[in-house]
């Protein structure tokens, strides 16, 4: 399995010999899963069938939607927990200390600082990222910033980033141990996890953490951690389909 990132340039060596990439895009992998409308059904329809409700198993669940509608819009939750996927996420540390504020319903297991040295991988924002904000907390919006403020961030955060790593491998070869060493290390590096959720905790994290055009709640996201929940929501969708659209048409609130 290839985790060969979407973006990303090579500089020059830094002294130390170690040559930094920087890239401007995170990248999602489903790598396991458990997760079909068919799981809602039937953990729905115990309370009322008990064992006959092993019947859903073989149905086809198209038929019956319209009960996950109504499970979403009358926010009856747990259903929508008896299910699993597995993400291999690779995007900048900072992205992974937000997603640590969700904890009811997800797993994480990240690479350590600890245990292997780390690669000189570093996020820098694409062209399209806007750069400028506007207004007060609550209020303000974000807009395009102009082409000297790009190359003023793409140089000052690439120059950050090789002096960093150059201090970090100058740590390394005179026998500082690694998890003293990785203290000088950016929030901007790339890291690697993986993190398990349900539909359920899935749907939480993606009102919170997108913005979406039926979200009946807005939402601010900082746009790294919009562009995880993306792709992650695309995986999603292709495995519970009725139960995204159930999502989508109740205003994108997790039940």
């Amino acid at each position: 399995m290839s985790h060969t990132p979407a973006e990303s340039t090579q500089s020059p060596e830094s002294p130390d010999g170690a040559a930094a990439g920087f890239r401007s895009e995170v990248t999602v992998e489903l790598v396991k899963h458990s997760a079909a409308d068919s799981d809602v059904l039937w953990a729905a329809r115990v309370s009322t069938a008990g064992e006959q409700s092993l019947e859903e198993l073989k149905k086809d669940p198209e038929r019956s939607k319209g009960l996950i509608n109504y499970l979403m819009r009358d926010r009856h939750g747990s259903p929508f927990e008896h299910n699993s996927m597995t993400f291999f996420i690779s995007a900048p540390i900072f992205v992974f200390r937000e997603f640590m504020r969700h904890r009811v319903g997800w797993s994480y297991n990240e690479e350590s600082g600890r245990y292997r040295q780390l690669e000189p991988v570093f996020y820098v924002p694409g062209e399209s990222r806007k750069l400028v904000q506007q207004g007060r907390p609550g209020k303000y919006e974000f807009v395009d910033g102009t082409a000297a403020q790009h190359e003023l961030t793409s140089r000052v955060m690439e120059d950050s980033y090789r002096q960093a790593y150059a201090a970090y491998q100058e740590m390394l070869a005179a026998g500082v141990a690694r998890e003293v060493a990785r203290a000088v290390l950016p929030v901007g590096l790339f890291s690697s996890m993986y993190a398990t959720c349900n539909a359920r905790s899935l749907m939480h994290f993606l009102g919170l953490r997108t913005q979406h055009e039926q979200a009946a709640v807005p939402s601010f996201p900082q746009r790294e951690i919009e562009m995880v929940g993306e792709q992650m929501e695309a995986h999603w969708a292709e495995l519970m389909p009725l139960t995204y659209g159930a999502f989508n048409a109740n205003g994108r609130v997790a039940p």
